[in-house]
């Protein structure tokens, strides 16, 4: 090592900035990887429609579904999402409707293998470090994941006019399941009405 360097390192001031440096490097690198693999709702929509000019909505279920739980809470988060945004459920006149589809399918589980990045000091030298660690599978190898698409259909034409979709993991039903499903309807309809 530069002697040099190594006479800065085992200054007190110079040790310490050294550790913060490699905490917050430690920091950011883990921030940009979650922010990574943050999944995005996806949108497509009629480039030439007017969506100023919808007010009511109706939704309604697909003719056959084998979920009927996870069917009517998807409605539900539809109606709570679209009302949240100031549109009005209205069953005589709507002026779009609202339909869905969604599908579950096996997703093999992670591989259990994480890396860790670490700072540290012994003695008078600091450090940085990497290691990795193995996790052993416990229960089921594999995750469900559950894509949902909601469409919107113009009342007069019955053309599609704008279509969202999104996912998320899950293992078991139950209340984290009802939430993740009210979050992803909630987060694909961000994307509706679309800003041009």
């Amino acid at each position: 090592m530069n002697p040099l360097i190594s006479h800065l390192m085992n200054q007190p001031l110079h040790r310490e900035i050294m550790m913060k440096l490699s905490r917050l490097s430690a920091l950011l690198l883990s921030g940009l990887l979650l922010s990574a693999c943050a999944a995005k709702p996806k949108s497509d929509y009629d480039i030439g429609y007017d969506f100023s000019q919808l007010s009511t909505f109706i939704e309604f279920s697909p003719a056959q579904t084998n979920d009927p739980i996870s069917s009517a809470r998807i409605i539900d988060a539809i109606t709570d999402a679209l009302t949240a945004k100031g549109f009005v459920r209205d069953e005589g006149y709507p002026s779009f409707k609202v339909t869905y589809a969604f599908k579950v399918a096996d997703k093999p589980k992670d591989s259990g293998v994480s890396i860790g990045l670490g700072t540290g000091t012994w003695g008078s030298n600091g450090g940085i470090s990497i290691g990795t660690s193995v996790g052993v599978p416990i229960g089921s190898d594999t995750a469900k994941i559950q894509t949902i698409q909601i469409d919107v259909i113009d009342t007069q034409s019955n053309k599609l006019i704008w279509r969202g979709t999104d996912k998320f993991n899950f293992d078991a039903g139950g209340a984290e399941k009802a939430e993740d499903t009210a979050k992803t309807v909630t987060k694909i309809l961000t994307l509706f009405p679309p800003q041009k």
